[in-house]
């Protein structure tokens, strides 16, 4: 799995490239919480994510508790069809704000 974090104005932007499962999660979730300021956003760009674990989920929605702790919101974009179906089945896709493309995530 490879991530890139980037950072434009209050978007914290996380591209990850691969799998997101149990070995990948603790240096990951290590390095974004660590950049989560408060009123901070997080966006995901999962256009290259082939699969993901409930490590992975679990990461997902830990970050989703410290950016709306902070007043942010926190976007998954591009979600591929083979993980969208583990977010369908646990529900996880319920508490979190999927949008079809990153062009499309908003932070108003």
């Amino acid at each position: 799995m490879a991530m890139e974090v980037t950072t434009e104005g209050n978007v914290l932007k996380v591209a990850i490239d691969g799998r997101l499962v149990a070995a990948a999660v603790p240096g990951m979730r290590e390095e974004i919480l660590g950049r989560i300021t408060v009123g901070m956003n997080v966006l995901f760009d999962l256009s290259k994510m082939i699969h993901i674990d409930s490590s992975g989920l679990g990461m997902l929605v830990q970050v989703l508790q410290k950016v709306k702790a902070g007043g942010g919101k926190v976007v998954l974009a591009a979600l591929q069809p083979g993980p969208k179906i583990v977010f369908d089945i646990t529900k996880v896709s319920r508490v979190l704000d999927i949008v079809p493309t990153v062009a499309d995530a908003k932070f108003e």
